[in-house]
């Protein structure tokens, strides 16, 4: 993998952790962010602080909306662009739509744009597992159709890959998607189950439980969703000569361009893991059961064979040390005692 690269959502969840890596094997980064109210700013603003230190770290603070100074930051020459950047969150994109199009729509095509423009060798990108949508047979495939979506959110994340696609094809912009599931761990969103679930179940305050319980989710360890980011940063994609137009595989191409789902490949019970969190926590959760939200789905579980066959990788971290890991973290970040 080349030294210089930018990351955008640099100060998000995923996005700090990828820098921090970066950074820490003595890469040269380059951030964008907007450092936006959808949450907390003060948790954004302390991730990115432990970014800033290091003198191999250059911020830029701006909306990927923003065209004409997205394509200022890309004067800078980049070897991989890592756009991670986006509107967050199912349940929101009901409330406010524009945003998921402003950020995930037209500010992509800013970075792709930007990517072409300057010739990146190789462009990752963040899609989601939200894109399988009504789909039902597990695990999900990135072999499936995944023509219908439930949610907004799910959608722009259809459209990235799309949009990529494009560019592979007409401008040989070699492009890698990655779809996540269920990303957790330290530093966590706070709009995020596990977050949620902790902060309510300290502060004894009832936590929501949506589809009455009955959900499955791949929740997937931060640090194995940026092993697997790394290891993919450095391959980059080429055109498969096993694509056929007569029966087209969705995560190959005849151009440069290449999808993975990166996911436990472990489902587990919602209510299973807000056991172990009580466990953990050594407290009782006030359960308020609830249908299931406009736009969520009730299953999700990654088939990773794509992952494991390209990069010899699959995600290791038992449940447990991982939620254990985020407790530690959460206690003392807002100074709680457990």
């Amino acid at each position: 993998m080349n030294d210089k690269v930018l990351v955008t959502g640099a100060a998000g969840f995923i996005g700090y952790h990828l820098c921090k890596r970066l950074l820490d094997e003595g890469k040269s980064v380059s951030g964008i962010d907007n450092l936006n109210d959808y949450y907390d700013v003060k948790l954004k603003e302390d991730r990115l602080s432990q970014l800033t230190i290091h003198s191999n770290f250059m911020f830029h603070k701006l909306e990927l909306t923003d065209r004409a100074n997205i394509a200022k930051v890309f004067e800078d020459g980049f070897d991989t662009v890592v756009n991670l950047a986006a509107q967050a969150g199912v349940r929101y994109s009901l409330i406010n739509p524009y945003s998921y199009v402003d950020t995930n729509i037209t500010g992509f095509l800013n970075i792709l744009e930007g990517c072409k423009n300057t010739s990146v060798k190789h462009l990752v990108f963040a899609s989601s597992s939200s894109v399988y949508g009504a789909n039902t047979l597990m695990p999900f495939s990135v072999t499936q159709n995944v023509d219908h979506p439930v949610s907004l959110y799910a959608a722009t994340k259809k459209s990235n890959e799309l949009m990529a696609h494009v560019y592979s094809s007409l401008y040989s912009l070699p492009t890698t998607g990655l779809r996540f599931f269920t990303v957790y761990g330290p530093w966590g969103r706070p709009d995020m189950a596990l977050f949620l679930f902790t902060k309510a179940i300290i502060e004894r305050n009832p936590i929501k439980v949506f589809n009455f319980g009955n959900m499955n989710r791949d929740f997937t360890y931060i640090d194995d969703i940026i092993e697997g980011v790394i290891r993919v940063m450095g391959k980059v994609p080429e055109p498969s000569p096993a694509w056929s137009g007569e029966n087209p595989d969705p995560s190959i191409s005849y151009a440069p361009y290449k999808l993975y789902n990166i996911g436990n490949n472990k489902p587990i019970k919602l209510l299973d893991f807000i056991e172990i969190i009580e466990e953990l926590l050594n407290k009782k959760a006030v359960k308020d059961f609830l249908p299931l939200q406009p736009g969520d789905v009730s299953s999700t579980y990654a088939n990773i064979d794509a992952l494991t066959q390209s990069f010899d990788f699959k995600p290791q971290t038992p449940i447990r040390e991982g939620i254990k890991n985020f407790i530690d973290w959460y206690a003392n970040y807002y100074g709680v005692n457990l």
